[in-house]
């Protein structure tokens, strides 16, 4: 395979995963994902996705694009992730279709996870993290009002350490692609 049918054979999957590291390195740095990225990704998605498979292209790129949304909604409802996140997994979802989205959200999840246990073992604050996790269970569980439980998490974020959620999906995202052949 020359040059050109490398860069041409799945430029979408190529495409989105640029896009995923650039959204990466830029949360990474300022702790948010900018919407000058994630709104012409999940509107070029949706054109990408009509483009390449007609109206019911179109419906496969706006469910992936909710897929998306909803993978990370709820975190978002609560305070738990910002909405950059949520609209770069919606993005990923306009260009990619739902089912692949998932499987990147799950990976990511699990990438986020491993990040954040490292954070908090390079920190040494495994007691503080852990008696915060069990605060915010309990939370959760007792109060159930998003509204509610999103006021908190907002005036206790200053004291939180935060995981730039970018860099898990980004990672998540391009390492089941590879994983799956698809770069």
């Amino acid at each position: 395979m020359d040059v050109t049918e490398f860069l041409l054979h799945n430029w979408h999957i190529k495409t989105v995963s640029i896009i995923l590291i650039v959204a990466a390195w830029i949360d990474g740095r300022q702790l948010k994902v900018p919407n000058w990225i994630t709104y012409p990704m999940v509107l070029s998605g949706l054109v990408y996705s009509t483009w390449a498979g007609g109206l019911g292209g179109f419906g496969g790129g706006l469910l992936g694009m909710v897929v998306g949304l909803l993978t990370l909604l709820p975190l978002y409802a609560v305070g738990g992730m910002g909405a950059g996140d949520v609209k770069l997994m919606a993005g990923i979802g306009a260009w990619v279709g739902w089912k692949i989205t998932f499987a990147a959200f799950c990976v990511s999840t699990v990438v986020g996870a491993v990040m954040a246990v490292l954070m908090v073992l390079w920190r040494r604050s495994l007691r503080h993290h852990y008696d915060q996790f069990l605060l915010i269970l309990s939370e959760w569980m007792v109060i159930r009002d998003p509204y509610k439980l999103s006021e908190i998490a907002a005036e206790r974020k200053p004291r939180m350490m935060l995981l730039p959620y970018g860099i898990p999906i980004c990672i998540g995202t391009i390492g089941y692609f590879i994983y799956n052949n698809m770069i």
